[in-house]
């Protein structure tokens, strides 16, 4: 008898132990747990994904290249999956730019140019891959790159969640950093495959908008291996609304440029 509860004891433990290895809790810490169990962290951090259907900002961008500084107010519109759309204005407006799922178009007004295209604009200087839903999950905060697809790695941090993938997408292998309090996104660390550049989007700030955590200070920094730039998004006003519009229009007599 002593036999048959000595291995039932056995047998109850090791299931016990291997149920607990699959639903660990990953739960708010000052430090991340090392060795975390990377599908309950990934569920934690998707729980707080802001789903948003429409929002609407007023964001002041200051563009810094190490030798001057510029500083414009920028209007933006968003719906999800659909559009994005960004007005710039110095005292007047001075550009405007929408993007879709299939095109982007821009025109500014001080040369009187526009253009019309594919996302090569942004991938051909960079030879990425880069699609709208990717620009979208910038600006909200999101990942480029899912991390509940694919193999993913984590990396010893004492102060983030460190995640990076094991496979590339979109030409690039971005890591992810997340806090372990918020579980929100604090950077994507991007560096282009065969070149000198490397792209790092912080995220700097956050605010609370109908029980979603959407950026509202989002810091962009470019090195090209020699000279840095950044770009300071902060975002001033940002409502979810329903009633929006999307106006654009090429005006008569602008040029068609080619990049």
């Amino acid at each position: 008898m002593k036999k048959y509860f000595n291995s039932g004891l056995i047998l109850f433990s090791s299931i016990l132990f291997l149920i607990s290895c699959k639903t660990v809790a990953v739960l708010p810490t000052n430090r991340p747990l090392k060795n975390v169990n990377l599908e309950s962290l990934v569920s934690k951090i998707k729980s707080n994904y802001p789903r948003v259907d429409k929002v609407r900002s007023r964001i002041k961008a200051t563009y810094d290249n190490g030798k001057r500084e510029q500083q414009v107010i920028v209007q933006l519109r968003m719906e999800n999956k659909k559009k994005l759309w960004l007005t710039a204005t110095m005292l007047i407006p001075i550009a405007k730019l929408m993007i879709t799922p299939d095109k982007v178009s821009f025109y500014e007004k001080f040369q009187k140019t526009y253009f019309e295209g594919g996302f090569d604009l942004i991938n051909r200087p960079f030879g990425t891959n880069f699609r709208y839903s990717d620009i979208e999950n910038i600006f909200l905060g999101k990942p480029i790159l899912d991390p509940g697809l694919g193999k993913w790695k984590q990396i010893s941090n004492p102060q983030y969640y460190i995640l990076i993938p094991q496979v590339k997408r979109l030409g690039l292998k971005p890591t992810l950093f997340f806090d372990p309090v918020s579980f929100l996104l604090k950077e994507q660390r991007i560096i282009v495959p065969g070149s000198k550049y490397s792209i790092s989007i912080k995220y700097i700030r956050h605010i609370r908008l109908e029980g979603k955590s959407i950026p509202s200070f989002i810091k962009v920094i470019l090195f090209d291996g020699e000279e840095t730039q950044s770009l300071d998004l902060e975002f001033t006003r940002t409502y979810l609304t329903e009633g929006l519009t999307f106006p654009f229009e090429i005006p008569q007599g602008y040029s068609k440029i080619k990049l």
